[in-house]
């Protein structure tokens, strides 16, 4: 029996997915757990696994082509399984049809000749679904960077990929033609760049954050002097452990949320029902920034872990996030978040919680201060840790002791060597 493949969803914000390549190709042998294609998520780039065998008998979707979760991409069916009843009636999770090209006249689609008439009947039904569609343009990433790079009117474009979406092949056919009533006027004043996944995601991900989530803000200068020293003593003993700052703060970050769980906390709905969520465990999340966005990798169970374990961790996080090679489940599931902008010279900020976190610590770079101790004015060196807090979970008067016992930790360092 034919089985249909589909974009999944392959992370809990995604929406759509680019397919960069095919590995497989119309008419190969196909094996449950091959690698299919190659995806781009609002996360990470992943390969797509078959959950059948067979032969894969149709491509719906082409390579570049930006199409929503649940949409139908192939068909896996046996070599000489007649397809016709099942492309006819395929239609994406969004109500767009998905189909197939039609076959040439005479073109043998399985235990049947595929014929013109029922080829035009296909036609018919894609061309009626775009229309339906025609109310908000659909267009794959590849054709609207051609559009702009050429200054075309894409409300000008008739689509003929998939459910109407206009393709490059489109935009070409219109530039092959095009005169001056067709063609805007030259785009070489500006440059529009077309939002990649990552960065559709974080847009929608931060809308969804700051506007129902009520943040509020506390902030403390701490002296971070001894700190510093302990760093330097830990790289030059012999067998030493290098590690960065952030590895410190993460230390820090969940020894306070062991000490004070108050905000290892989410607030969300159960059984339809507000709650403030208590976690038993402290998997925190490290931003780190890309060059068109940021991601999250979690460094869980930090609560059993000492400081060499998530130095090591957090290294092997940070080099896969840069490569775009992160799995789903290590970055998804933070149950608090750390960013720390200290390397970049940013001396405070204040940082978006990620739903469902209860709060976020944002961290500025390490500075050399004037401050009045016992009336004489001394030079320490600080940073600046700005806690965003969930007002529906946290108060201010725990965000305080929070953030007290954390600088105590951090001014006070010995403690990070313990697990």
């Amino acid at each position: 029996m034919a089985s249909k493949v589909v974009m999944p969803r392959l992370s809990d914000t995604m929406e759509e997915g680019v397919l960069i390549r095919w590995y497989k190709q119309e008419g190969e042998a196909v094996e449950a757990g091959d690698s299919l294609a190659e995806v781009e998520t609002d996360k990470a780039v992943m390969d797509l696994q078959a959950f059948a065998s067979g032969v894969l008998r149709k491509i719906l979707i082409q390579a570049g082509e930006a199409v929503p979760v649940g949409t139908v991409i192939g068909v896996i069916g046996a070599p000489k399984e007649d397809l016709t009843t099942l492309l006819e009636h395929m239609v994406s999770v969004e109500g767009a049809a998905v189909v197939a090209r039609p076959a040439e006249d005479g073109e043998k689609t399985g235990g049947r000749t595929f014929d013109a008439e029922k080829g035009a009947a296909m036609e018919a039904m894609v061309e009626e679904e775009a229309a339906r569609e025609r109310g908000r343009l659909k267009i794959s990433p590849l054709a609207r960077r051609l559009a702009e790079e050429k200054g075309v009117d894409l409300t000008l474009v008739r689509g003929t990929g998939p459910g109407g979406r206009v393709v490059e092949r489109d935009v070409e056919a219109v530039l092959a033609t095009a005169g001056p009533a067709r063609v805007e006027v030259s785009a070489e004043e500006y440059e529009d760049q077309p939002l990649s996944q990552m960065r559709k995601a974080i847009a929608r991900n931060v809308s969804q954050s700051k506007a129902p989530v009520p943040h509020f803000y506390v902030s403390r200068a701490i002296a971070v002097g001894r700190l510093l020293d302990l760093k330097s003593q830990l790289e030059t003993v012999p067998g030493g452990l290098k590690v960065t700052i952030t590895d410190l703060l993460v230390k820090a970050a969940a020894l306070a949320l062991g000490q004070y769980p108050r905000l290892n906390v989410s607030y969300l709905e159960a059984e339809g029902k507000p709650v403030i969520r208590h976690y038993r465990r402290i998997h925190i999340g490290v931003a780190v920034g890309l060059e068109d966005g940021l991601i999250t990798p979690v460094i869980r169970n930090c609560q059993a872990k000492d400081l060499r374990a998530i130095a090591g961790e957090s290294r092997a996080l940070i080099d896969r996030a840069r490569k775009r090679a992160l799995l789903p489940e290590e970055y998804t599931g933070a149950t608090f978040s750390l960013s720390n902008l200290g390397m970049l010279g940013v001396e405070s900020f204040s940082a978006i919680i990620v739903p469902p976190q209860a709060a976020v610590l944002a961290v500025g770079a390490i500075r050399e201060v004037p401050v009045a101790e016992g009336g004489q004015v001394t030079v320490r060196k600080e940073l600046t840790a700005t806690l965003s807090c969930d007002h529906r979970a946290v108060d201010g008067l725990q965000a305080g002791q929070w953030l007290d016992v954390f600088t105590k930790i951090l001014e006070n360092p010995a403690g990070l060597l313990v697990q």
